[in-house]
């Protein structure tokens, strides 16, 4: 079993600084890491096992790290705008690739982590290749609903409990940041649309049949609408978090994606 080893970091940025963590394999099979970008409520601590798996399992770099505002990043002072998604790939993804020291690379992202990479790959031609898990393409009523669910679950105690295990402090505000952003009227028409046409390097669009935020239509849409090379993979019996209930199939789609694409 490769031997994984590991390197903790941060990086300052406007208005805090911003933890990152990489997983790097006694064996390095693909000189090009995957960045793994989290989902609304996440941070790398949320990621649990799958990282360090998939750096074992492909032997590549991982690299994860807490958006401003989350895990062990520093408050954001800022409510996020209508344009959130997109100011991932304008103001801090040069820092985190500067500071973790890559120039080509993948993206992994979950959730509205799969949108900032959409947004990413469009501005960035190094990265090299996209796989986006439970992405959102646009804002459509299963959405809309599940947010709901999840708002009234969040009013009992043991949920925000659970979150500030995570973020600490910064729960209320993580908790937010989602809702109050994803309900507002002024997101009601976001979508990928202005972006993913940019959008050259291949994707690879995988959702869960059973996902209680969004249908297949995200991954229809992503797929459909990239310029690159795409495809998307619907899997069976699984809801919004594919890399923990289908781990296993997750990170042999990940490996038939980098085998396939590898420049």
């Amino acid at each position: 079993m490769s031997k994984i080893t590991f390197k903790e970091l941060f990086v300052e940025v406007e208005g805090g600084s911003i933890y990152i963590k990489k997983w790097i394999p006694e064996t390095i099979k693909y000189t090009s890491p995957i960045v793994l970008m989290h989902d609304s409520l996440g941070c790398v601590d949320l990621w649990r096992d799958f990282p360090e798996q998939l750096a074992r399992s492909l032997s590549c770099i991982v690299i994860a790290y807490d958006r401003l505002g989350f895990g062990r990043s520093s408050v954001n002072k800022n409510t996020p705008s209508v344009n959130f998604v997109w100011d991932e790939a304008d103001f801090y993804f040069s820092h985190i690739k500067s500071a973790a020291q890559f120039s080509t690379y993948y993206l992994f992202g979950h959730s509205v982590g799969g949108g900032m990479s959409i947004g990413i790959a469009a501005v960035d031609k190094e990265c090299i290749g996209v796989i986006s898990e439970s992405a959102q393409a646009f804002v459509e009523e299963l959405t809309i609903k599940g947010i709901e669910e999840a708002q009234i679950l969040f009013q009992r105690p043991d949920q925000m409990k659970r979150l500030k295990k995570w973020h600490g402090n910064k729960a209320s505000w993580v908790l937010s940041a989602w809702i109050d952003t994803w309900l507002s009227q002024e997101y009601s028409s976001w979508s990928l649309e202005s972006r993913i046409g940019k959008v050259t390097c291949p994707v690879l669009a995988l959702h869960g049949d059973k996902d209680d935020f969004g249908s297949n239509a995200f991954p229809e849409y992503i797929a459909k609408n990239v310029s690159g090379e795409s495809s998307m993979v619907i899997l069976e019996n699984c809801g919004h978090v594919p890399h923990k209930e289908k781990m296993e199939e997750v990170i042999n789609h990940t490996r038939l994606f980098l085998k396939y694409f590898q420049p």
